[in-house]
């Protein structure tokens, strides 16, 4: 197949065809914007980090939600929201990184601008499905949950990879709102 791709007479159309047909065969690029940009909750859920470049999408907002410790992200055309690309994931990884955003978000194709080359990059992200939600409110800061929710998150997600594998599979949500109610009941704001 690479002989025929330094063909001469491809046309563009036939030679984007292909190059998009093995950019598949390499792996989905994903936009993450919230806990996944921390490599320690990654690696729990795929068992590696992948390669990664940070990112800009434009005209979306991050928002905090009340009672979770996690974003989302929604339409906004004069937001931007700064994460990081993940390169190369697989189809498994990416059936992976879906149940575990669970049935609140939709994975969607959108536009980034990669910060070190300024390149334009076709991904997928995560986007909250309830844009009428009345739990979403203010910017959720990734510096903020490293310092007050990571620690507590990685566990929550190494019990949610162990909730999964019982015969009575909990959802993320669930195993999420148990781990967490705990820390509510301790005094600790779950949207801190």
């Amino acid at each position: 197949m690479c002989s025929r791709l330094t063909r001469r007479n491809w046309t563009e159309s036939e030679r984007q065809r292909t190059m998009s047909l093995l950019s598949k065969k390499a792996g989905h690029d994903l936009f993450v914007y919230g806990s996944l940009q921390e490599p320690d909750v990654v690696y729990v859920l795929l068992n590696r980090v992948p390669d990664h470049e940070s990112a800009v999408l434009s005209g979306f907002h991050r928002f905090r939600l009340k009672g979770r410790v996690y974003p989302t992200i929604l339409s906004d055309s004069t937001g931007k929201v700064n994460g990081k690309v993940l390169k190369g994931i697989t189809d498994d990884e990416l059936k992976m990184l879906d149940e575990f955003e669970d049935v609140e978000y939709d994975r969607k194709a959108v536009e980034v601008l990669l910060a070190d080359t300024s390149e334009k990059l076709q991904v997928e992200t995560y986007v909250w499905k309830n844009k009428d939600d009345p739990d979403l409110y203010g910017e959720w800061d990734f510096e903020e949950w490293k310092r007050n929710d990571k620690e507590d998150f990685v566990t929550a997600t190494k019990k949610f990879l162990e909730d999964r594998r019982l015969p009575e599979a909990k959802t993320r949500m669930d195993t999420f709102k148990t781990f967490f109610k705990q820390d509510l009941e301790n005094g600790k704001p779950l949207d801190s």
